[in-house]
């Protein structure tokens, strides 16, 4: 259940709101680009600038407009059993495919502890688990004989989102148990190399704007064409890049904002991006072939 690219869907504001245009609008750019599903309130989302009720909104608008198109995994984790739980029962609510639950950040759990979360979690979600690695964000990088312990001791785990930039980690990791998880990649300018390590889909936040060029290199890729998957990488790659030129994902709503699709409203502590930073953004899509664009 876990191929193909999954979009990171952005929240949209509008003076203050939940822009629910926006999000329908978004939504059917992405199904007609092809994506094969939706990570909603992942960090693209901003979940921890969101209330309860307006997670529980947001939620049930997505699944009556994705209307069964596409998979649905919803992002429940924090550096908090409890809330973990919490998220959980909102988000049981629509009934999602999966659920993707990041390794929790700043208290940095030691194994048995580690264990006992992800156990607590798999047993109130009754769902298959995409485990979160992302190091940057939270502050501890598992290391391989952490991760094979607590893949046995949880076998709900049955996905790994990998955004971990030592690739030596990720080879290693990707070697030894890929016929136990699956992996789906966490960092969209690692793409051509994470599909040659055998990892089966890709959880994009770029791919709020370039849905179709994951698709299409993913395609491509899977075709034999791997040389051909790589230039549209290469035509996509600089967009890629300005998307995270400040933090996710300020980048990613003021080029769509560019594009006409929703505005570029963040919620605090997040904020507008510098003015130098929109120039080059500005610059960078107007010079990405359109095709590659929603």
């Amino acid at each position: 259940m876990f191929k193909g690219i999954f979009v990171a869907l952005i929240t949209p504001f509008k003076a203050g709101k939940v822009d629910y245009e926006a999000l329908a609008i978004l939504i059917e750019k992405q199904i007609a680009a092809g994506v094969s599903g939706f990570c909603l309130l992942g960090t693209t989302g901003e979940p921890p600038a969101l209330t309860n009720e307006e997670k529980a909104e947001i939620l049930s608008f997505c699944k009556k407009q994705i209307n069964g198109r596409a998979k649905i995994i919803v992002g429940v984790g924090t550096n908090s059993t409890e809330h973990t739980l919490e998220n959980i029962k909102i988000a049981s609510a629509i009934n999602p495919d999966a659920y993707l639950v990041v390794t929790p950040y700043y208290n940095k759990p030691n194994l048995s502890g580690m264990i006992a979360h992800f156990t607590s979690v798999a047993a109130a979600a009754q769902k298959p688990l995409v485990l979160y690695h992302i190091p940057s964000r939270t502050g501890q990088r598992l290391s391989i004989d952490f991760l094979a312990k607590l893949l046995k001791a949880v076998p709900q785990i049955k996905a790994i989102k990998e955004a971990d930039y030592d690739i030596a980690r990720v080879v290693k990791a990707s070697a030894l148990f890929d016929t136990q998880v699956t992996f789906l990649g966490g960092n969209d300018d690692l793409w051509p190399a994470l599909m040659g390590l055998n990892f089966e889909g890709l959880i994009s936040a770029a791919g709020n704007i370039l849905a179709p060029a994951f698709v299409k290199m993913q395609k491509l890729f899977l075709e034999g064409k791997h040389q051909e998957s790589y230039e549209v990488f290469k035509q996509a790659y600089p967009l890629i890049e300005a998307l995270f030129f400040e933090v996710n994902p300020t980048c990613v709503k003021y080029a769509l904002s560019c594009m006409g699709l929703c505005g570029e409203e963040v919620r605090l502590p997040l904020g507008p991006i510098q003015e130098e930073t929109k120039q080059k953004i500005k610059q960078i899509l107007a010079n990405t072939p359109k095709e590659l664009l929603i």
